[in-house]
């Protein structure tokens, strides 16, 4: 028993570790807390050009530690959140945002699965409707094609229940 506490302490352990690690350095921290709180949540909301699957904040990358710094510089500027965002955006495009805007070109990135899934599911409706038309109703067969049925199955003629 005490070999599965050991394993569980152990998993436990490494899960606690794999938390991202964030990259802030102390140098780059503002005096003021809020004006950091304001840095840190934006941080979070921007790629890292370097990484492209990581924000700036989690990122050692040094263009995304230019980037944190750059945020930074522009909130003591006095800058609201959407301004330096807006900023950013249009230095480097809405790549920089973890998150694009639904406008545009994006509306195709944010629809295109959707609309890809209904194409599909209305191709398979559509094909599946043509093979009804195509089919028509199932043909009952006639008194003499009935006889050679029963004839070629070995019953004899007067089994028409088994049918």
């Amino acid at each position: 028993m005490s070999g599965w506490r050991t394993l569980a302490a152990g998993l436990m352990l490494a899960l606690a570790l794999a938390a991202p690690a964030h990259a802030v350095q102390p140098d780059e921290v503002l005096a003021d807390p809020a004006q950091e709180a304001r840095a840190r949540t934006l941080s979070k909301e921007l790629r890292c050009m370097v990484c492209q699957n990581q924000s700036i904040d989690d990122s050692d990358a040094p263009l995304a530690k230019d980037l944190r710094l750059l945020v930074r510089e522009r909130i003591e500027a006095g800058d609201s959140d959407r301004q330096v965002l807006d900023y950013l955006v249009a230095r480097y495009g809405e790549f920089v945002l973890l998150r694009p805007s639904l406008h545009g070109a994006n509306l195709l990135l944010w629809g295109g699965p959707f609309l890809i899934l209904f194409g599909g599911a209305l191709a398979l409706y559509l094909r599946g409707r043509r093979r009804e038309v195509v089919a028509g109703p199932a043909a009952r067969l006639s008194v003499e094609e009935e006889a050679k049925l029963r004839q070629l199955m070995g019953e004899k003629p007067d089994d028409v229940t088994k049918l």
